[in-house]
């Protein structure tokens, strides 16, 4: 039997040396694999490249990582939410390689899968393609690096022609990801929201560590209810069910004025 389970976040993450690329689940605040981001922060991991779809918010996430001045650049499709970003990025201290939502999903898929690149609608016509997007700024005002244009062809699928920029796959040396469930050969299920960008970022990573809130023995899992089979997975950390989980933006109504 292949068992995968580590004893602790601390030890799972403990070979992640500095200047690692990092694919990290998430989106938002859900689904975020705390433990193991607080467990690189207790390290003092730094240098980091991490794709994820967002960088948390300033003290949740890895936010955490970047408030402590860990990350070199990030590769995100949303990053709204955080004041410490916006200051690293426009002073120069941090690189953005803002991707379009979908594009940076399948470029995950992609890179799990063994397809070096592919083509999509996209993009096309917008810096996204064209280049000159701002990557890092010079501190000043000033672009210090900006995207550079990518390939563009033309196909006819249905015999619709069509531009279609050219994207490459992503992979990563290490990623995390947090499941509610798995077993010790790794074989993970995701609950509802956080199955987002966990299973994607899982399959990039050269080395995955999953963190779950209850670890089972091989077998207990319906095979049917599987979300993402252990052959992508090579380390797992029980972090219990007790574990905090935050909203990003709570919206409520005040029902007591309904009806009146």
């Amino acid at each position: 039997m292949i068992d995968k389970s580590w004893a602790s976040a601390a030890e799972a993450v403990a070979d992640i040396p500095d200047g690692a690329s990092l694919a990290v689940g998430g989106f938002g605040l859900s689904g975020n694999p705390m433990a193991l981001i607080e467990a690189l922060h207790a390290r003092g991991t730094r240098d980091l490249s991490i794709v994820s779809n967002n960088c948390g918010v300033d003290d949740w996430g890895l936010g955490i990582l970047l408030g402590a001045g860990r990350i070199r650049k990030m590769t995100s499709s949303y990053v709204g939410e955080n004041k410490e970003f916006e200051r690293q990025f426009l002073s120069g201290e941090l690189e953005l390689e803002l991707t379009p939502q979908g594009t940076l999903a399948e470029k995950l898929r992609a890179g799990g899968a063994g397809i070096a690149a592919f083509y999509t609608q996209t993009g096309v016509g917008t810096q996204v393609a064209e280049g000159g997007l701002p990557r890092r700024y010079d501190g000043a005002g000033g672009v210090a690096v900006a995207s550079p244009a990518k390939e563009v062809r033309r196909f006819a699928p249905a015999g619709i022609e069509h531009d279609y920029v050219l994207e490459e796959a992503i992979v990563t040396d290490y990623a995390l990801v947090h499941a509610l469930r798995g077993d010790r050969h790794g074989n993970l299920v995701f609950n509802k929201a956080a199955r987002n960008f966990n299973p994607l970022a899982a399959q990039a990573g050269r080395i995955c560590i999953a963190q779950v809130e209850e670890l089972v023995e091989p077998g207990e899992l319906d095979p049917d209810a599987v979300h993402l089979p252990g052959i992508y997975v090579h380390r797992v950390v029980e972090v219990g069910t007790g574990i905090e989980k935050r909203i990003e933006r709570r919206t409520v109504r005040d029902t007591t004025k309904e009806g009146a």
